[in-house]
């Protein structure tokens, strides 16, 4: 029988952190990044500095449940949370603001509060 869901390791362990404390604060927001995390890798969000930008606004806390990719510029300060980040997105973001996993920011923020969702 052929393994179904993610084989990678950390990602698995995420997803079931991110449904526990979706049940234990009550928070849907991150039972909804824990059911776009559990998508086939093919399906994965991949989103660019432009629409984060243009999505967000000064001093929020964006999460994007994928992969951040480098194409634009951030004109304010914004914490981004993701999967993964593309290394020239990384170095632009960390210029205007801050950069997390979703692991830092579910320690940080665990009732999900002022949390944007951007896909």
């Amino acid at each position: 029988m052929k393994r179904t869901g993610s084989t990678n390791v950390h990602l698995r362990r995420l997803i079931h952190k991110l449904r526990k404390i979706s049940r234990e604060n009550k928070a849907k927001v991150w039972r909804r990044v824990a059911e776009l995390l559990s998508k086939p890798t093919r399906d994965f969000v991949e989103v660019n500095i432009s629409k984060i930008n243009r999505y967000s606004s000064e001093g929020e806390t964006v999460v994007v449940p994928g992969k951040v990719l480098g194409s634009g510029e951030l004109d304010h300060s914004v914490t981004v949370a993701a999967w993964k980040f593309s290394k020239k997105a990384y170095e632009k973001i960390l210029k205007k603001g801050r950069a997390l996993t979703l692991q830092e920011l579910l320690e940080e923020n665990p009732n999900g509060k002022g949390v944007k969702i951007i896909v």
